[in-house]
């Protein structure tokens, strides 16, 4: 993975792949607003949301987004699909994690406070994912069922796949109990007497064991509870944590 390429920030705006001119994608931060219309407070949310995609490019009345459960299922969407979640959490595509889709101007975005946020683009073809992956999805390997679904609705290749993580819950922060250290031996570390797990590594790993190549992979957040002024942290807040939102469409 490498640290900040691929990344332009302006005043907290991030533009994810901004040398590619066929996409748009970021990711918000906490000054910019809750971004979730189904928690904390937000009364303000949509009017976040219009401000932040404004800027990238993006209208935030076609967002597709989903009741994020913490699993695998990743969902192809298409025009039948625009809309689903902008205005209303209820019409939010169902037990889903991960989007894909090779449709213009369909913006497709996932909601996270540090849990990973993994945003996917495939320029040859071109398409484009976006995939919410905490400990339980990466168990599943959502990554690569997102990278999956992209070989199977669009002939992606893997090798062709540009993928950038958005701000996470970092190592230094992250503590696990043992029922997880045992899922992922080789990405916890211990500390002071307690555990901790790199995320990133995980997914990192898987990605690059199906051939995604290590030169694609890209960092470009930061530790979601140490940049407690820049990012949402569940771990920090608890139940009154807002959401930021990582959105990617094709031009």
């Amino acid at each position: 993975m490498k640290k900040l390429r691929g990344l332009k920030e302006e005043l907290f705006l991030v533009r994810v792949f901004p040398e590619f001119p066929d996409v748009s994608a970021g990711f918000s931060h906490r000054p910019q607003g809750n971004m979730s219309l189904h928690h904390a407070d937000s009364q303000n949310a949509l009017r976040d949301r219009r401000f932040f995609m404004n800027q990238l490019g993006i209208d935030f009345k076609r967002l597709v987004c989903a009741k994020q459960v913490h699993k695998d299922r990743v969902v192809c969407v298409s025009e039948k699909d625009v809309g689903q979640g902008a205005l209303e959490y209820s019409k939010s595509l169902d037990d889903t994690d991960a989007l894909v889709t090779d449709i213009r101007r369909l913006p497709v975005g996932v909601f996270t406070a540090d849990c990973l946020s993994i945003f996917f683009y495939d320029p040859k073809t071109p398409a484009i994912g976006i995939a919410h992956a905490g400990w339980r999805s990466s168990t599943h390997k959502i990554a690569i069922k997102t990278l999956v679904a992209l070989q199977k609705n669009f002939g992606t290749l893997f090798r062709d796949v540009l993928v950038s993580f958005g701000p996470f819950l970092g190592p230094c922060c992250y503590e696990v109990k043992e029922d997880v250290r045992e899922v992922f031996p080789q990405y916890t570390h211990s500390r002071g007497g307690k555990w901790f797990l790199d995320l990133a590594a995980v997914n990192c790993d898987q990605l690059l064991n199906v051939g995604v190549r290590a030169e694609n992979i890209f960092i470009t957040g930061s530790c979601t509870s140490c940049n407690h002024a820049r990012y949402f942290s569940f771990r920090r807040e608890g139940k009154v944590c807002g959401r930021m939102l990582s959105v990617i469409m094709l031009r």
